[in-house]
């Protein structure tokens, strides 16, 4: 088996031009919901989010470590978006349990105030599972379904949680953003658990676009960023034809920053311009 190519499939489909409207520079007095916002891709998305919104947002930031939510939420409570006001709530939750479910949703909407002309959900939590072992490995139903339900079942229901609570009306752009990767395109082996979440979480979202024209829905795939999970991809990945490529990756100094990426994403989302429901690569911006 060859070596995966991260930065293949770029420029392999039309993504931009659908449903365009005008760049801007600001993301609008925007209720912005992240989900894994406590470390790596989601704190940066937080942090960055923070920068572009109006005075009057309000971030609500979920993920299951209290003491790394709390220092982010100090961090930006002293940043020059907190000393404007911006509003910065913690939900500590996990996202497999119905209880979490709606302690985000409850927190959102005591956050939101009729002003706000945006509402914008990244749904960026997500584990790599068991990289261990190859896919005849994983006979136990039980152990399939709870990745499943962490990393795919979540997504769908929280969207959907968050879609009704917060319905389209005149006025107010409605945004999802649902983080993936190349694993949702590209099977990798020894990681079947998570390549069949990423690829199931972007046809979710492809419905989503379908069913709901109004929504804009955008599908970003950051690259290998440098963060925790690339570390156990190194050291845990079974098949080494895949975890050489990752090491090599990092000894070449070819890993992302989070910030790198996310500034791609961020003009994604000031630009404006994707198809609603497209797969964009950070190596197509």
């Amino acid at each position: 088996m060859s070596q995966p190519s991260f930065p293949a499939l770029a420029g392999s489909s039309a993504v931009f031009g659908t449903m365009s409207s005008t760049g801007r520079t600001d993301l609008g007095r925007a209720l912005c919901i992240i989900t894994g916002a406590s470390r790596g891709f989601g704190r940066t998305i937080a942090t960055e989010m923070s920068r572009l919104v109006k005075p009057g947002s309000a971030l609500v930031l979920t993920a299951r470590s209290v003491d790394d939510l709390r220092a982010l939420q100090a961090e930006l409570a002293e940043s020059e978006a907190g000393r404007a006001g911006l509003l910065v709530e913690c939900v500590v939750a996990d996202l497999s349990q119905k209880g979490g479910l709606e302690s985000i949703v409850s927190v959102s909407k005591e956050a939101f105030s009729e002003d706000m002309d945006h509402v914008l959900l990244v749904n960026n939590a997500g584990s790599l599972g068991d990289v261990s072992r190859y896919a005849k490995a994983f006979t136990d139903m039980a152990e399939v379904d709870s990745y499943l339900s962490l990393n795919v079942s979540s997504s769908l229901c929280l969207t959907a949680s968050v879609l009704q609570a917060f319905p389209q009306r005149p006025g107010q752009q409605r945004t999802v953003v649902n983080i993936t990767s190349l694993c949702a395109l590209q099977p990798f082996r020894s990681w079947v658990l998570y390549c069949t979440s990423k690829a199931a979480r972007e046809m979710m979202f492809r419905v989503l676009a379908e069913e709901e024209p109004d929504l804009r829905v955008l599908s970003y795939s950051p690259g290998p960023l440098d963060t925790d999970m690339q570390m156990l991809a190194r050291s845990r990945t079974a098949d080494p034809s895949i975890r050489k490529s990752f090491s090599d990756m990092s000894a070449q100094g070819q890993l992302l920053t989070c910030e790198a990426s996310c500034a791609k994403l961020m003009k994604l989302l000031l630009e404006d311009n994707y198809t609603t429901g497209a797969h964009v690569d950070v190596y197509d911006v």
